[in-house]
């Protein structure tokens, strides 16, 4: 769909950046132990740059906003898997605070580029 390389989109490097520190973080400690919890928190982190990819690739606006949707639906999915993983003490406040405020600038960045998108398909 867009002439950009999807390596060269902000918000998918943000969210690449984000996949990998997600890595990181759950292959140490209690949750290197923690299989189910683990794996899910993996591949909610790697679906969001993903999609990202795929929907920039696809043949119209409409494809890549659907995509984008479900990258931030990933991205929810990831803050409510951090949230548990915290409430559990499978990480420390500081690496929860350090992740959450990641989601948040990728969600907003997802939410700008959709509402940007969307205004511009109804012009």
């Amino acid at each position: 769909m867009s002439s950009t390389d999807f390596k060269k989109l902000s918000v998918w490097q943000k969210s690449k950046d984000l996949a990998v520190d997600i890595y990181r973080t759950t292959n140490t400690g209690k949750l290197a132990k923690d299989y189910g919890l683990r794996e899910q928190m993996q591949r909610a982190a790697v679906s969001i740059p993903s999609n990202i990819a795929e929907g920039n690739d696809r043949e119209s606006e409409k494809e890549l906003i659907y995509y984008l949707h479900i990258a931030k639906g990933s991205l929810s999915e990831l803050r409510t898997q951090l949230e548990i993983a915290k409430e559990i003490n499978y990480i420390n406040e500081e690496t929860y605070s350090e992740m959450d405020i990641k989601c948040i600038e990728v969600s907003k960045m997802l939410g700008g580029l959709i509402k940007a998108l969307k205004n511009k398909s109804s012009n």
